[in-house]
C-alpha cells in the first residue's frame, strides 16, 4: 500500500490528520474538469480518469460523504463521469451549476430552483454580440442551462481573445444582472451566488462535517478554497488539493493548496491511497 503524501503547511497536515481520525464525520468535495477528468478542448468530450470510479467506491465507505462540485450541469456530470448505478456510490452526491442544481446517486433525481432569466437574455444575445466584436473566429458558446460559457481555446491567440472579450462580457452580464467568471481560457456568465465557495459552506452545513478535502484545478476553485479557509478559522480542519495541469497552472491555486498533484492522475492515486489507508485502520 502506498503511503500519503505530507502536505506542505501546518494547516494541510492538520486537515489530513482531521480527515485520518475523524472519517465518519468528514467530507471529500471534488471538482470535475481537470481535477477527475483531464482537460480537454471539447468540454463534452471530457471523461473521467479511468481510475476515478474505482478510487471513489475504495474510499467512499469510509467518509461521511463525497460529492463532486462542478460548474457543469449535474445530469452532464454524471453522464460524464459515469457516476450512475455504481455499486459503492450509492450515497454520491454531485453539486452542480456551482451548487445551484443536485443530483443525488441514492434517488438519480435533479433538484432544482427556477433559473435565472438573465441567462436567458444573454443566451439570446452572445452570438451577434461576438460578432460585433470580431470576436466570433475561433471563439465558441457552451449552453451550460443555468449560466452559458464563452471559449477561447481555439482561436488563434487564445489568450488575447479572453483578454478582449473580458470587459465586454463583463458589461453584457451586469445589464442582466449577471456576472462574469474567468477560468482556464473561459469566461462564464452566471447569476451572482452562484459559486463553489458558498456550496461548499451549505454542503458542510448540511451534512454536520468536522473535516473537509477539497480538490479543484482553476480559477473557479479558489472560492471553495477560501471557504475552506474560513471553516478552518472556525476550527473545522481542512486540507486543499491542487490538480495541477503542467501546460495550464493556475499559480494562485498552487500557492494557496497544501497539497499538489500531478492532475487527475495524481488526484485518483490520492483518493485510492486514502481509502486503502482508512480500509487498514
Amino acid at each position: 500500500m502506498d503511503s500519503l503524501p505530507t502536505p506542505v503547511t501546518s494547516a494541510g497536515r492538520d486537515g489530513l490528520g482531521a480527515v485520518l481520525s475523524r472519517a465518519a464525520r468528514a467530507i471529500v468535495v471534488l471538482d470535475f474538469d481537470g481535477t477527475l477528468a483531464p482537460i480537454v478542448a471539447d468540454p463534452e468530450q471530457a471523461r473521467a480518469h479511468p481510475d476515478t470510479l474505482p478510487a471513489l467506491t475504495s474510499l467512499a465507505p469510509h467518509v461521511a460523504s463525497v460529492a463532486v462540485l462542478t460548474g457543469r450541469p449535474p445530469g452532464v456530470a454524471v453522464r460524464l463521469g459515469g457516476f450512475a448505478g455504481v455499486p459503492g456510490l450509492e450515497h454520491l452526491v454531485v453539486l452542480g451549476h456551482y451548487g445551484a442544481e443536485r443530483w443525488d446517486a441514492a434517488t438519480g433525481e435533479v433538484t432544482a430552483p427556477a433559473p435565472h432569466p438573465g441567462v436567458a437574455a444573454v443566451r439570446a444575445e452572445l452570438p451577434g454580440f461576438l460578432d460585433r466584436f470580431g470576436a466570433w473566429q475561433g471563439t465558441w458558446i457552451e449552453e451550460k442551462g443555468r449560466a452559458v460559457a464563452v471559449h477561447t481555446r481555439r482561436a488563434a491567440d487564445p489568450q488575447a481573445a479572453f483578454e478582449a472579450l473580458r470587459e465586454p462580457l463583463a458589461d453584457l452580464a451586469t445589464r442582466h444582472g449577471l456576472i462574469v467568471e474567468p477560468g482556464r481560457l473561459v469566461l462564464e456568465l452566471r447569476p451572482p451566488g452562484m459559486d463553489k465557495g458558498v456550496a461548499l459552506q451549505s454542503y458542510v452545513r448540511e451534512t454536520g462535517a468536522t473535516a473537509v478535502l477539497y480538490a479543484g484545478d482553476d480559477l473557479g476553485d479558489l472560492p471553495a478554497f477560501a471557504a475552506v479557509e474560513k471553516l478552518r478559522q472556525n476550527g473545522v480542519p481542512g486540507l486543499l488539493v491542487c490538480s495541477r495541469n503542467s501546460t495550464e497552472e493556475v499559480t494562485e491555486l498552487v500557492e494557496r493548496a497544501d497539497l499538489v498533484v500531478d492532475g487527475p492522475a495524481g488526484v485518483v492515486h490520492l483518493l485510492h491511497t486514502l481509502g486503502e489507508t482508512l480500509a487498514s485502520r
